[in-house]
């Protein structure tokens, strides 16, 4: 053979030595890389002839899995045929990750979400679709992860804790006060102010207004849809939402900013008790004081994390399915049970005993049981749907302005990604919210004053879709004019007696060029030297490398917003989180 030949076919062997190992990465990146922005699963090596179970967890038990299936892949177990077994976890939120694998955009082997709530849905849909459920078998408990408050130790003590009893009508009651803690004594700490995850895409937010409803009506069982429409809860709901400053998608980013912030921004958050207790543990040193978790009085949802072996979907074979359940079945063991407390955890067998870190000390009791604080149901798809439209009913409409990086930098498939999401992300707003567009590149141009969604979403999406880049990136000034222009929003609706919640979307992909204001000038004044709960919240979208995270982050953390980092890719899903937060 000559050595034109050999050379040739040593090329060509590399070639599909490299295409192989593109495919077999791409297999297990397909799941560990997170769709939709969501999983941050791991990239993990899977051994030729192995059985992958693939799993999609939501965030609260992230810890303890991945302790747990570190385990269960060093011990070598295989399935009845001696297939060796490899798992791999992402982890996800419980709505967003429902509503990809019902869209099919996420084939995991198993999923486990918060709560059973999430599985009654996605059978409902499933079945509607397949004439069956997604899971042949009714999915299987995991942990306790129990819902209630989180809320600044001392505030908690006035209000009795943890030995008063302390429900969401105690809540309600300091909510709808208008001397606020001044009724306890406290007249410095103002107003009760609130926060809690949106419903309509968070499992704590769906679980603790179902949870809220419950408290309100004095119910613990045969909760109906009508019981949710009476006037006495959509009451109750509005005088908490008037307090509520922040929503969001995940309970840890609420308390991550409580730590920012510090108590006198928001003064409670309903989060988990895991959440909690490890903010507690592990970022003591950077919380003004410590939290502490209230379990509502009248009755919580101990969200038990179901796990669901999806074998009635075409992706998933037998042997995959038999690896869910012997991964599983690891899981329920006692030895791994036992783990879930060291991971801020509760165990589903009452004959653990509890240890630190779930003490008094790192700020839960320890003695509160199902038996002390009753388990509430797990709303159905009927209850889902009607608390998520009593929140929509009763929530604080939203004004956002949207402001829009349209330099030249944006030429290209930023700025045709930039237009699709931004008109998606209006589609998701309430026809009562109002909304209003700002472009800006070597100046600075108003496309539409804050208005009325219902009345402009049709002629607003037109205009951005004919967006084009071009010019440089006057920033600072940009964001100065929309600062401006939503303060004084705020005046007329604070004069008009109308309380609102203020939002500006800053989407940029690089630095000021124009300079015709400094970055200190911005800050000095433009923006606020301090974040307030009922203050413009600034949503720093960085698309892209070249985007100055630095300042961006520092606009969020000044007005109480959050930051995003953005590409092509990943816009979609970034807008469908800011989302949450108005």
């Amino acid at each position: 053979m000559d050595r034109t030949r050999i050379i040739f076919i040593t090329i060509i062997g590399l070639g599909l030595c490299i295409v192989g190992g593109i495919i077999a990465f791409s297999f297990v990146s397909q799941f560990s890389g997170g769709q939709n922005g969501e999983g941050d699963g791991s990239q993990i090596e899977v051994p030729s002839g192995s059985v992958l179970v693939t799993l999609a967890s939501s965030n609260t038990k992230r810890n303890w899995l991945d302790q747990v299936t570190a385990e269960f892949n060093a011990a070598g177990m295989t399935t009845s045929s001696g297939s060796p077994i490899v798992v791999d976890v992402s982890h996800v939120t419980s709505g967003g990750s429902m509503n990809a694998i019902l869209d099919g955009e996420l084939q995991p082997t198993a999923w486990s979400p918060g709560d059973q709530s999430w599985v009654a849905q996605a059978n409902e849909t499933w079945r509607q679709r397949n004439n069956k459920p997604i899971a042949s078998e009714t999915c299987t408990p995991t942990i306790y992860a129990p819902l209630g408050f989180a809320m600044w130790r001392p505030m908690a003590e006035t209000l009795g804790w943890p030995d008063e009893p302390i429900g969401w009508d105690t809540i309600v009651e300091l909510a709808a006060d208008p001397d606020g803690w001044a009724s306890y004594g406290r007249p410095e700490w103002g107003q009760f102010r609130f926060g809690h995850t949106h419903p309509g895409y968070a499992n704590s937010g769906l679980l603790s207004m179902t949870g809220f409803v419950y408290g309100v009506t004095g119910q613990t069982t045969d909760l109906t849809a009508a019981d949710i429409y009476t006037p006495e809860v959509e009451e109750a709901m509005r005088a908490l939402e008037e307090v509520t400053a922040k929503y969001g998608r995940q309970a840890p980013a609420l308390l991550e900013l409580m730590a920012q912030q510090g108590p006198g921004y928001l003064h409670a958050a309903a989060v988990p008790e895991a959440d909690t207790v490890r903010f507690n543990v592990e970022r003591g040193d950077e919380l003004t004081f410590p939290l502490a978790f209230i379990f509502p009085s009248g009755g919580t949802i101990w969200a038990d994390h179901p796990y669901c072996i999806l074998d009635n979907a075409d992706w998933v074979s037998e042997e995959e399915a038999e690896a869910a359940a012997i991964f599983r079945d690891y899981l329920l063991a006692r030895e791994q049970q036992a783990l879930a407390i060291d991971n801020y955890l509760r165990p589903l067998d009452s004959s653990i005993p509890l240890h630190a870190p779930l003490s008094l000390e790192n700020g839960t009791d320890p003695t509160v049981t199902p038996d002390t604080v009753p388990p509430l149901p797990s709303p159905s798809a009927e209850i889902s749907t009607a608390v998520i439209d009593l929140f929509n009913i009763t929530k604080r409409k939203a004004t956002v302005l949207v402001v829009l990086d349209v330099s030249g930098s944006m030429e290209g498939d930023r700025i045709k990604t930039a237009r699709t999401a931004t008109n998606e992300f209006f589609g998701r707003l309430d026809p009562n919210d109002k909304v209003g567009l700002i472009i800006f590149n070597d100046n600075v141009t108003t496309l539409q004053e804050p208005t009325r969604v219902g009345d402009v979403v049709e002629q607003l999406t037109q205009r951005v879709s004919g967006l084009v880049a071009d010019g440089n990136t006057d920033l600072y000034d940009a964001v100065c004019f929309a600062a401006k222009q939503m303060v004084k929003q705020q005046q007329e609706d604070l004069e008009a007696g109308k309380s609102r919640l203020y939002g500006i979307i800053l989407l940029s992909d690089g630095e000021d060029t124009v300079g015709s204001i400094t970055e200190n000038q911005m800050f000095a004044t433009c923006l606020p030297a301090n974040a307030e709960a009922d203050g413009v919240k600034i949503f720093p979208i960085a698309f892209g490398d070249a985007a100055d995270q630095d300042v961006l982050l520092r606009m969020a953390q000044v007005t109480g917003g959050r930051m995003f980092s953005a590409d092509p890719d990943s816009i979609s899903n970034i807008y469908l989180s800011i989302s949450a937060e108005q």
